[in-house]
């Protein structure tokens, strides 16, 4: 089978638009969490979550092509724009065919439903631009991107809520390793921050209704934890087979090299008992990859901060791990993103990749009191510098969708 690596990254979330900026206010600890600011939420139970504040569409698009796109397709043509940069790859007509997208979302354009929904019911059905469809479909973020980069070889784009950024690279890494195709950017987007958005997770009890301190509001793994920080953003990174990329000299970030899928069978939004699912999930991922649990350095879990799924994530992986659960390193970073959804599997891939090139493990922050059941080391609160070979990086979605990815040091 042929080998996948990582060649290019593209980061949009709460903690800014860019690569670096978000790799540094990782490093430092902060959080990208505040009061809602693009809606009226003063009616709302829950009225923070983790909104991108800087970022111009007029960046990477025109503004005629941008009125086309829900804001999630923006972020997804902009997070490519800037894997494809860092990459050093040019797409032209010899590779073009060659060159895939998969890229995905949870629940694509809910801001433009929510927006011409409304008009419709003060007006009328004239009042609903041309573009409403195409600006809403989950898939129109993988076509923009394929439009503006030239890219015609395989289009994809996996649907499986918060698992779908972390499918999509996995599902890309199987394209490249068959040989449909030679790269491909890949990834997930979102764009849930409106007013349904946030209402509808609000009364599913899904959020943490910490609205006196919002920074503080995500807190995996820790005893106080009371529900997810709903996020927005996109992360993207550019996978090419290994030869190519060694022989054009691309600057590697790490090899792809193992992969699991599940399912739990079991019900609507929890995660099955003792992260049963989570774990063959995990297994899978090491087998396909021929890796032992105790070559694993850092585990960057899916850890929502919810009571339940991050109970079952650390009873999965002592699961999976055995005593080495104690031994390797587990940090959730959406304790500083927030719960990016679809795109939340393609923020972590990249910040797995980061932190097997630059040495770095980044912590969970609002770590202040244990939880006796959730004992493992979830690096509290300071990123830690350690000589990182193998990451698993773990997403799991309603419905019992499970997805892990394994990513190791290129040698």
């Amino acid at each position: 089978m042929r080998r996948v690596v990582i060649t290019g990254l593209g980061a949009i979330s709460p903690l800014g638009t860019g690569l670096e900026k978000n790799w540094s206010a990782l490093t430092n600890g902060e959080s990208g969490i505040g009061p809602i600011t693009r809606f009226d939420a003063s009616d709302l139970p829950v009225r923070f979550a983790g909104e991108v504040s800087d970022f111009d569409a007029g960046e990477y698009v025109d503004k005629k092509e941008a009125r086309k796109m829900d804001l999630f397709i923006q972020y997804a043509v902009a997070a490519a724009d800037m894997a494809l940069a860092d990459s050093g790859l040019e797409i032209n007509e010899e590779n073009a065919e060659r060159v895939g997208v998969v890229v995905g979302s949870g629940m694509g354009g809910l801001p433009a439903i929510e927006k011409y929904h409304g008009a419709m019911l003060k007006s009328s059905y004239r009042k609903i631009s041309p573009f409403f469809i195409p600006m809403s479909i989950i898939n129109l973020a993988a076509g923009q991107i394929s439009i503006k980069s030239g890219a015609k070889g395989p289009n994809l784009a996996p649907v499986s809520a918060c698992a779908t950024g972390t499918h999509a690279i996995g599902d890309a890494f199987r394209v490249i390793q068959r040989g449909d195709a030679d790269a491909a950017f890949a990834g997930g987007t979102e764009s849930t921050v409106c007013a349904m958005g946030v209402a509808g997770f609000s009364v599913m009890k899904a959020l943490s209704s910490r609205n006196d301190d919002p920074k503080l509001a995500s807190r995996p793994f820790e005893r106080n934890r009371d529900g997810f920080v709903l996020a927005e953003g996109a992360g993207i990174v550019m996978l090419e087979e290994y030869e190519a990329a060694k022989k054009r000299g691309a600057r590697i970030y790490a090899e792809v090299v193992g992969y699991g899928l599940t399912g739990d069978a079991y019900h609507l939004t929890a995660p099955a008992p003792e992260g049963e699912g989570a774990a063959r999930c995990m297994r899978m991922a090491l087998s396909t990859a021929g890796v032992n649990p105790e070559d694993v350095d850092y585990i960057n879990a899916h850890g929502t901060s919810t009571p339940f799924n991050d109970l079952y994530e650390t009873m999965g992986i002592k699961s999976v791990f055995g005593d080495h659960a104690y031994k390797v390193m587990v940090s959730s970073t959406k304790s500083m993103t927030g719960h990016m959804l679809g795109a939340a599997g393609g923020i972590e891939a990249i910040i797995a990749a980061l932190t097997i090139s630059r040495g770095v493990v980044l912590p969970t922050i609002n770590y202040v009191e244990p939880d006796a059941e959730c004992d493992l080391d979830y690096v509290p609160n300071e990123a830690r510098q350690a000589n990182v070979n193998i990451v698993l990086s773990n997403s799991f979605g309603f419905g019992g969708t499970n997805a892990s990815l394994l990513f190791r040091k290129v040698g």
